[in-house]
């Protein structure tokens, strides 16, 4: 058990979690590491042509795999800590590879990321949660709802003025802060939506369009051998952000 970090033996894990998560420590180490995903990206951002994914489909499937087995092992880990993940499976919340290039100037074929959204209900639920996105040179961990439809919005904001200490707290709190460092503010209104008065003292949180958090991280952090429980610490510290938050969807949707 002296491989297990500070996080796990502080923490009310299920011991099969715990055992599984030693086991692929101590056992297969290869296992844990990013560093394949991430090597495939950056040729597949390269060469990114039907010509050349076909002849490496099957490196691709088997990568795809292996990120499945790394995101119900995080399920497995942040569930432990927020049951809404309770009989999720990492076979909804994976993004498909290929993209949608209809009505897009860019044909390029296929996605130079591997992503997952892990929430009740999967990638498309929409409620709050962890979302992993491993792509070279642009990694992120973020959490949260992004685009709510306009009566989630409407609620999330009035949640937010009728609850701005309690969500103050969250937003400060010192974990939160050092991770995250707040709100996203990419698609933040320019001035206070209605019916919200002027001189609220803190307009930022109700300029909101989406309601995230997130944090970037270099691909060293994933090609480390314990990657997997740093990103379980580092999305949990997101739990209390998404419980407002889905707190908020559940009195809207009854």
């Amino acid at each position: 058990m002296a491989q297990v970090s500070h996080f796990y033996r502080n923490s009310h894990h299920k011991p099969g979690n715990i055992e599984k998560y030693i086991y692929i420590r101590r056992k297969n180490k290869e296992l844990l590491l990013m560093k394949d995903i991430l090597h495939f990206l950056r040729e597949l951002r390269t060469h990114n042509n039907r010509e050349w994914f076909n002849a490496h489909k099957k490196e691709y499937t088997e990568l795809r795999t292996r990120f499945e087995t790394y995101v119900n092992q995080l399920i497995g880990l942040i569930g432990d800590k927020d049951d809404e993940l309770h009989g999720l499976e990492a076979s909804s919340c994976l993004y498909r590879i290929y993209r949608d290039i209809r009505f897009s100037p860019d044909k390029t074929p296929y996605k130079t990321h591997f992503a997952a959204y892990m929430a009740k209900g999967g990638k498309s639920s929409p409620r709050a949660g962890y979302y992993l996105h491993i792509e070279p040179g642009n990694c992120l961990l973020c959490g949260g709802i992004w685009c709510p439809q306009p009566p989630l919005l409407k609620a999330l904001r009035q949640s937010v003025y009728d609850n701005c200490d309690e969500f103050l707290e969250i937003l400060h709190e010192p974990a939160f802060l050092k991770i995250y460092h707040g709100l996203d503010n990419e698609r933040a209104l320019k001035v206070m939506p209605r019916p919200f008065p002027k001189d609220f003292p803190y307009p930022e949180l109700l300029k909101q369009r989406d309601y995230l958090a997130y944090a970037s991280k270099d691909d060293a952090f994933f090609e480390s051998g314990d990657w997997l429980h740093r990103t379980a610490e580092e999305l949990l510290v997101l739990h209390p952000f998404n419980q407002f938050l889905n707190y908020t969807y559940d009195e809207l949707n009854g």
